[in-house]
């Protein structure tokens, strides 16, 4: 690949403080690095280093930087048709990716509606639940049960269903029909619980909170697998059934929120079923749905609520939502060839065996100092530094411990996400376990020296 790295890095980066708006936008106190070129799990900055993207750009690009079948499969799509409205007419690769899907989907999840990204297919995973309980003449089920560290998006709908901390409080957010349970993460349970307990005390919070609100006013329960932005969190073995068969007991539907799980994170198309034991009766997914290459999202739903629908309300019933860019046919080329590729090419094998490797190497830093807890599941995974291993009191957040790690695993050549005390993983599916290996090296080095920085400062005495 030619590689030109004849920027005007300082240029380019006053440009983007002076007029641009990041997510999470700081005001203009952040500084950013100008990301330039990249190749397999690789990233390249304007003046040419190079670093392992630890963080698959946004838990997204399964299938590496600069794949040429993806490139070219985008190409021919532009030029033969690269949209027409979504409302009135249906293109190839639209259909084509329907009819593939469906062979993937556990279940009868095999109706789609498509969008533009995690946060909309969300947004349109509630919003149908809505619809529906109208349409069965139930309108009294309006409330979404969430959790605490979730995350299911930034629109003013899916923003409102997230539970993990960090938001400018000063933000607005949908209260009155939304409720959440607390985190089911294991490192965190009450003192003295083990797993098993922890479980049986998170269901009957659960259960006791459909007692509250009255099952009849309960719409969905909406949930990630595994909490992916609130910090990787794995709740313990058993919890998805458990909820599931709880939320079907009360007739409250069951969102599985795959926008990160989805399409080989852990080694499987979707993670509900293969991973979990579940079908639910709507998945959203997003990210590894294209790898990257398109903006696109997805919301499955079950072929039961979709004839439910017809059999309660013939020709009546219209779901009126859309985008102008719902099932674009650039993206839906895209989705199609990132399918294809990962079949033919056993990704999802690739997957679960390197996913191995990685989660030992993860475990590998437990006895590290400031660590307390490691955790993950295939190639996600995140650390958790505290200040005390024996009490897990968390660090000053002002201490900024995670990005004090990923500044000095940036100068090592590893780009992570430093959340709060925490250092999260999700590189492109395609890694190697050498590539693994390098990642966490780097790692490994980075906290020692983080942990030695902190004594020096005397903002830590280095014993647990």
């Amino acid at each position: 690949m030619r590689r030109n790295f004849n920027f005007d890095v300082e240029g380019l980066l006053a440009q983007d403080k002076a007029h641009a708006m990041h997510p999470w936008h700081s005001f203009g106190r952040d500084d950013h690095t100008l990301l330039a070129d990249s190749e397999g799990i690789y990233v390249f900055d304007g003046e040419g280093n190079k670093y392992i993207d630890g963080i698959g750009g946004m838990w997204a690009v399964q299938l590496g930087y600069g794949n040429e079948e993806m490139a070219q499969a985008i190409a021919d799509q532009v030029r033969s048709m690269v949209y027409y409205s979504p409302w009135s007419m249906a293109t190839p690769p639209h259909a084509q990716v329907s009819a593939k899907l469906a062979t993937l989907t556990p279940g009868d999840l095999n109706r789609f509606f498509y969008s533009t990204g995690g946060s909309t297919a969300n947004d349109a995973a509630v919003r149908f639940v809505h619809y529906y309980w109208n349409v069965m003449e139930r309108p009294s089920k309006k409330y979404i049960i969430t959790r605490a560290d979730a995350y299911h998006g930034s629109t003013f709908l899916a923003d409102s269903l997230c539970g993990k901390p960090g938001n400018d409080n000063r933000m607005e957010r949908v209260t009155e029909w939304i409720t959440h349970l607390s985190s089911p993460n294991p490192y965190r349970k009450p003192e003295g619980m083990n797993d098993s307990e922890f479980l049986d005390h998170l269901m009957k919070e659960f259960e006791d909170r459909i007692k509250t609100l009255g099952a009849d006013n309960i719409a969905a329960f909406i949930a990630e697998p595994v909490l992916a932005s609130g910090g990787v969190v794995v709740p313990p073995e058993g919890y998805q059934k458990a909820c599931l068969e709880l939320c079907h007991k009360h007739e409250i539907l069951y969102i599985s929120d795959e926008v990160v799980t989805g399409f080989g994170r852990m080694g499987h198309f979707f993670a509900s079923e293969d991973v979990f034991g579940i079908i639910p009766d709507i998945i959203t997914s997003a990210k590894g749905f294209t790898s990257g290459y398109i903006p696109a999202g997805v919301t499955a739903i079950s072929e039961k609520l979709h004839q439910d629908i017809i059999d309660k309300s013939g020709e009546t019933a219209t779901f009126s939502m859309g985008f102008t860019y719902s099932g674009h046919p650039v993206a839906m080329a895209a989705a199609l060839k990132n399918i294809e590729i990962m079949e033919r090419d056993d990704i999802m094998g690739h997957a679960r065996k390197t996913g191995v490797h990685f989660q030992e190497r993860l475990n590998s830093l437990a006895d590290l100092p400031m660590v307390g807890d490691t955790r993950g599941v295939g190639l996600m995974g995140c650390l958790e530094c505290v200040e005390s291993k024996t009490t897990k009191k968390s660090f000053d957040e002002n201490l900024k411990i995670g990005s004090r790690i990923d500044k000095k695993c940036q100068d090592k050549g590893l780009i992570l996400r430093p959340m709060w005390s925490m250092c999260v993983f999700s590189p492109p599916i395609i890694i190697t376990e050498d590539q693994v290996d390098d990642m966490f090296g780097i790692m490994e080095t980075a906290i020692k020296d983080t942990a030695d920085e902190l004594i020096r400062e005397g903002a830590w005495n280095g014993k647990d």
